[in-house]
């Protein structure tokens, strides 16, 4: 039997330290594991119709976007059957936890000799599993965030408010309308900007981390994912209407 999830409210820290693992695991995939992005299935398809009809390109672009697709079912699936007996985000996060821990052990005990070596597939698809879980997480439990992981959208939602914002300045008494638009798009920006901030101190602490130690970076976004779940199982994670 299902039950349904309850959102709940999230501080801006945790919601930039979201972005941050997903930007410091999608570089560490994308120079240790030939190239490919995690966090994001945009290129994925494009990837996979030249794979399929063209013949260029890898198996593993191919198969990201099901991997993709089946840890967000997993991850509501989990998140429905808990949701009675409380603390569906504990393991939801503890599952994206469980995903990051294998793409590391897998980077740095299987061979990964080339884009289709079984060590390469292996970690490339288990990154991308833990970014879809996280993606899920969001879209499940916290409905007024935006995405964590996906900045596509973001880009362009943030240069959409600040657009609005900077036009409201100097432009005298305005109608009420004008005013709740403006107010919507400072809020948006509020939400926004955390997150956003995350992925890009995740991708620019990434690069350097990763030429400096190797596979073994992805022990930080790892840390990273631990450190939202220690933040669910000590109680912060509460239900926006509680």
């Amino acid at each position: 039997m299902i039950h349904a999830i309850r959102p709940i409210s999230v501080p801006r820290p945790v919601t930039a330290l979201l972005g941050f693992v997903a930007g410091f695991v999608d570089t560490c995939s994308f120079l240790g594991l030939f190239q490919i992005f995690v966090a994001q299935l945009t290129g994925s398809f494009v990837l996979a119709s030249n794979w399929l009809f063209v013949r260029q390109g890898e198996l593993l672009t191919m198969l990201a976007i099901p991997a993709f697709f089946v840890a967000g079912c997993v991850a509501a699936v989990l998140a429905t059957l808990r949701a009675r007996r409380g603390r569906p985000l504990v393991w939801v996060a503890g599952l994206e936890c469980a995903l990051i821990a294998a793409m590391l052990v897998s980077m740095l005990t299987l061979p990964l000799d080339s884009a289709n070596a079984p060590g390469t597939l292996a970690a490339a698809l288990l990154g991308v599993a833990a970014m879809g879980v996280q993606s899920a997480m969001v879209h499940l439990f916290m409905r007024a965030v935006p995405s964590t992981n996906v900045m596509t959208s973001n880009t362009t939602q943030l240069a959409l408010d600040t657009t609005l914002v900077l036009l409201s300045f100097g432009r005298g008494r305005a109608d009420d309308a004008v005013i709740r638009q403006t107010r919507e798009a400072r809020e948006r920006l509020g939400l926004l900007w955390p997150p956003m901030a995350g992925f890009v101190l995740g991708t620019a602490l990434g690069a350097p981390c990763f030429l400096l130690v190797g596979n073994a970076a992805v022990a930080v976004p790892l840390a990273g994912a631990f450190g939202f779940l220690i933040w669910c199982l000590r109680g912060a994670a509460r239900p926006a209407d509680a």
